[in-house]
């Protein structure tokens, strides 16, 4: 039964990424995307190869990673709104990002190093907001802290998208709603580079965050430093999260939404629920790409409203089956 939902799940996944390859101004059927992947000379292979397809892995790769990084937030903080953008990783890595090209020192190996500064800067202020008497840490004031702090970041986005003269700000959309209109086959290996290692450190530790479930003390006797494990979940998804707003700005609710639907066939255990919320997100991420392009070619919605548009009503009945 598992290894036949591993297959649907994987089926999916290509069928998701034949799909965003196929959407666009421009609809390919199925076989003229395989003739564009098999003969470089074809009039579509241009399209295919060098703009939807590294588009659509890009969007695969940078939906599994965010929705690995709320369902690794969700253990870390044992609250199921454990999210990097309600908890201000993704505002604060939007305004690093932003703020280095609005000074011109950007580059593409630059833009993710700044934001992830942004990112680890905005989850210290959450933490210290988050603090009450005794040193104690509440989930529930982290939860508001967070969007506290992402509400402030996203100001000072629009601020700088505002008034700055870059000319690669010029596209707001860009940052405040995300967008994988700068998709190619560079920023594909870009976010791999910095997203990779970071997936396979929460891979690692899979068990750990199952031990962290029971409680720090219980987990401590069990042969997991708590506060070690937290430093190193918490730097990963960070960097996560700020790969992705890097190449596509800032997107919401996958990894809010993802987790727990996985998590409700998947079961709890990390081993399993990490990989298949990879590729849920992934899916999820690329066919909102896909309807974006598809609702009124050929203009293009910002993903980042369709992920909201589909997100918020997805969690409500998620909260209303008590599954959150």
């Amino acid at each position: 039964m598992r290894i036949a939902r591993w297959g649907a799940l994987g089926t999916a996944a290509v069928g998701a990424v034949t799909l965003g390859v196929m959407v666009g101004a421009l609809r390919l059927a199925p076989t003229e995307v395989w003739r564009a992947l098999v003969d470089g000379s074809g009039p579509s292979a241009a399209i295919v190869r060098q703009l939807r397809l590294p588009r659509a892995l890009l969007g695969f790769t940078v939906g599994g990673g965010l929705a690995v990084s709320g369902a690794v937030l969700q253990a870390l903080i044992r609250n199921p709104l454990g999210d990097p953008y309600l908890l201000g990783l993704t505002g604060g890595a939007a305004l690093g990002a932003v703020l280095v090209i609005a000074t011109g020192l950007g580059g593409p190996w630059a833009v993710p190093l700044a934001a992830f500064g942004g990112a680890m800067a905005a989850l210290t202020l959450v933490y210290r907001l988050s603090l009450v008497q005794g040193r104690r840490l509440d989930p529930h004031v982290l939860i508001l802290a967070g969007v506290v702090v992402s509400a402030f970041s996203g100001a000072l986005v629009s601020a700088l998208l505002v008034i700055s003269e870059a000319a690669e700000l010029r596209n707001a959309f860009l940052w405040m709603l995300g967008g994988l209109g700068m998709s190619s086959w560079r920023t594909l290996f870009i976010y791999l580079a910095y997203a990779g290692p970071a997936l396979l450190v929460l891979a690692w530790h899979a068990r750990a965050f199952d031990l962290l479930a029971l409680g720090d003390e219980p987990a401590r006797h069990l042969g997991v430093d708590p506060e070690r494990l937290k430093r190193v979940a918490y730097v990963a998804t960070g960097l996560l999260t700020a790969a992705a707003v890097a190449v596509c700005g800032m997107i919401g609710f996958v990894g809010l939404v993802v987790p727990h639907a996985v998590r409700r066939l998947w079961g709890p255990l990390h081993a399993g629920l990490l990989p298949a919320a990879f590729l849920v997100g992934g899916i999820f991420l690329v066919l909102a790409d896909a309807l974006a392009r598809g609702l009124a070619p050929p203009l293009e919605l910002p993903v980042g409203v369709v992920t909201a548009v589909v997100g918020v009503p997805l969690f409500a009945l998620l909260l209303r089956r008590g599954l959150a």
